[in-house]
């Protein structure tokens, strides 16, 4: 049977759970200004609720993304077996006179906590010299599927495997 993709309790899956705990970057996918289509890695942190990163305010992501527009996000393991988080969401921006906490802790937690460390110390140093602002850009999930190749597989596949099922008699 096909996995019901698109719950929001999937976001407690322990698969879910190790994939926005980890270390590797997620992907967020936008649409650019002239329609076109943008994904780039980014640090967040899950709050239970939003996943939250943020970003200077001059940053190109930020000259397209809008309150409220619709976004993907993707987290994927790098390794066997291959796990895949996919998240769909709405975007909510804030303007910040300071560093955000939840980007801090994806600093520290990706890069480890020297390197996370003198990132955020570089970051907060152009933040008070008045170099940069610092945009918080959460994404608030309206849709989640997981995707394992071990016990949920893309829609494709699921189907091809129901219908062979079907075919043999094994429904």
């Amino acid at each position: 049977m096909p996995t019901k993709q698109g719950d929001l309790s999937m976001l407690n899956d322990p698969i879910a759970q190790q994939l926005l705990n980890s270390s590797i970057p997620a992907h967020l996918a936008y649409v650019w200004t002239d329609g076109t289509p943008r994904v780039v890695p980014i640090g967040f942190t899950w709050t239970g609720k939003e996943l939250v990163t943020s970003s200077p305010s001059n940053a190109p992501k930020l000259l397209a993304l809008k309150e409220g527009d619709q976004v993907a996000v993707t987290f994927d393991s790098y390794t066997p077996p291959f796990m895949v988080l996919n998240i769909r969401g709405i975007v909510h921006l804030c303007s910040c006179d300071e560093l955000v906490p939840e980007w801090c802790q994806a600093a520290i937690r990706m890069m480890g906590k020297a390197g996370g460390e003198g990132f955020l110390n570089m970051v907060d140093g152009m933040l008070k010299a008045g170099v940069i602002k610092i945009t918080r850009i959460a994404v608030e999930p309206t849709w989640a599927g997981i995707v394992d190749f071990q016990t949920r597989f893309p829609s494709g596949i699921e189907k091809g495997m129901e219908a062979m099922a079907a075919l043999s008699g094994n429904t």
